[in-house]
Formats: structure tokens, C-alpha cells, sequence
């Protein structure tokens, strides 16, 4: 963290990224209104004293509704994130340490995977499972499997043959002490940085299926369903779309830029 707070990039990422779990934590129990409650009086209504950020097309205070979209936005980034970098390591440590043509295969497939564009795969993968939070969720996690498996393959094939390992070998340690102990720990760095990284794109895919109506559904309070949702009224209030869309933007760049941070800081050659 030393290394990482040091660097402009590290120090706004981490800033960003402590603004955006503070709200996701305790966003829902600080919103002053109900996000639900209507006031068709004050519909449409600009930034004031009353609504902070202004109102949406029901007179919804969106300030309230960006707090409690935050858990729910924050999470599916997240929870697709963890399903597919733990399914995808996991493919790519077999496909690494057996080698051979069980690595051929697995390969293989996964590159036929990542031969098509992660969005249209995605939408390919909902549109089959049907809409839904869920849905989006496990959709987003298959589409990350191929790219986090040729990853964590590419570091195990890195780890594994330096003197350590051999070392380990030469002592008669078994295939899987030898995994566990002596590859594992030692590959587990490039995956974790491209799975900081990921969690952006990861809510960046969410809110945009979201936002065709694919992810979640009304009354959610996700913010890409909030932008769907008003964006037929933004030339009478742009704020109702506004606001959503600078939370996303604001969640992922804190997530970019934690995660350069933390590549650099994992290799220092890089960041010279």
C-alpha cells in the first residue's frame, strides 16, 4: 500500500475507490428520502436544498437513489468479477501444470471463447439465460473465464520452472504440495491486478445491460437501469441522467486506477 499511495495514479484510485465503498456501505442508511417515494409536484426538478441532485420523472430524489443503487451496482461488479477470475484461475492452474494435450485442448477451447467481442458474447449468454441480476451476473463471470484462465495459465507457466519449484521436485514433494505451496503463492500477482482491473469493466457491462433492459429490472435502483430509465427526459433534466452516469464513471476509474497502481507496484520496472 506504501508503494501504491505514493503514486498519483495509486493515491486518486484509492481516494475514488474509499468514496465509492463508503457510499455502498453506508449509502442506503444516510439517503434522506424514500428512493421509491413519488412527488409528482417536484417531478423533473433541478438540483435545490430539498433534492440535492434534483428529481427524476417521478419526482424521485435522486440523490437517495444513487446511495441505495450503489450496493447493488458495486456488487455485481464484484461477484462477476470473484465467479469468473476463481473459475477462469482455476482452468487456467490445470491447463499450466498438466501440460501436454490436456493444455492443448483447454487452450483451444478458450480461444475459440475469446475470439468473440466480451459484449456481444455477453449479450449472446443473457439473451439465452434470460434478463435478470443473476443472469447478468453469470454472464459477465462466463465472458471473463477465457481471458482470466490464459492469464493465470501464463504465470503458472512462468513460476514453474524456476529453481524453487525444481527445487521441490528434486526433494520428492508431491504434485500437489508443490502447486499449493510453491506455484500458487508465487502466481498469484498478475492475476490479482487483472482482477482489479476487472471489476470495472465488469460494472461497466452491468450497467450497460442495465440499460438495454438485460440486467436489472425495475423498481432496482442500479444505476444503468436509472439512465435507461430517464434518458427520454434528459433535455428537460439532464441531472437525471447525469448523475448515474458520473457515479459509473467515478466507480470505474477508481478501479483503473487502483489497479495500475497495484501492476506497477508488482512490477517495479514497469512503473520506471
Amino acid at each position: 500500500m506504501r508503494k501504491i499511495l505514493k503514486s498519483p495514479t495509486g493515491l486518486i484510485g484509492t481516494v475514488l475507490l474509499a468514496i465509492v465503498f463508503f457510499v455502498t456501505v453506508f449509502g442506503p442508511w444516510v439517503a434522506p428520502y424514500d428512493p421509491q417515494a413519488f412527488d409528482p409536484i417536484n417531478r423533473l426538478a433541478g438540483p435545490s436544498l430539498q433534492h440535492w441532485l434534483g428529481t427524476d420523472q417521478y419526482g424521485r430524489d435522486l440523490f437517495s437513489r444513487m446511495l441505495n443503487g450503489a450496493p447493488s451496482t458495486v456488487a455485481f461488479g464484484l461477484g462477476a468479477t470473484l465467479l469468473g477470475v476463481g473459475v477462469g484461475s482455476i482452468i487456467g492452474v490445470i491447463a499450466g501444470v498438466a501440460g501436454g494435450r490436456t493444455d492443448s485442448i483447454i487452450m483451444r477451447i478458450l480461444d475459440g471463447m475469446l475470439a468473440m467481442p466480451e459484449l456481444l458474447f455477453t449479450l449472446l449468454i443473457v439473451t439465452f439465460l434470460g434478463g435478470g441480476t443473476t443472469q447478468a451476473m453469470l454472464a459477465v463471470a462466463v465472458t471473463f473465464t477465457p481471458g482470466m484462465a490464459r492469464i493465470a495459465r501464463s504465470s503458472v507457466l512462468s513460476v514453474r520452472t524456476r529453481e524453487y519449484v525444481l527445487a521441490a521436485q528434486a526433494r520428492g514433494e508431491s504434485q500437489s504440495w508443490i502447486v499449493g505451496r510453491e506455484v500458487l503463492p508465487n502466481a498469484l500477482g498478475p492475476i490479482i491486478v487483472e482482477a482489479t482491473i476487472r471489476v470495472s469493466f465488469a460494472i461497466m457491462i452491468g450497467a450497460t445491460l442495465g440499460f438495454l433492459g438485460l440486467g436489472a429490472q425495475p423498481p432496482s435502483t442500479e444505476w444503468g437501469l436509472m439512465v435507461a430509465e430517464s434518458r427520454q427526459f434528459m433535455f428537460r433534466n439532464p441531472w437525471c441522467v447525469a448523475v448515474p452516469g458520473l457515479a459509473i464513471a467515478i466507480t470505474a476509474m477508481g478501479f483503473n486506477l487502483f489497479g495500475d497502481a497495484l501492476r506497477d507496484a508488482f512490477d517495479p520496472k514497469r512503473s520506471h
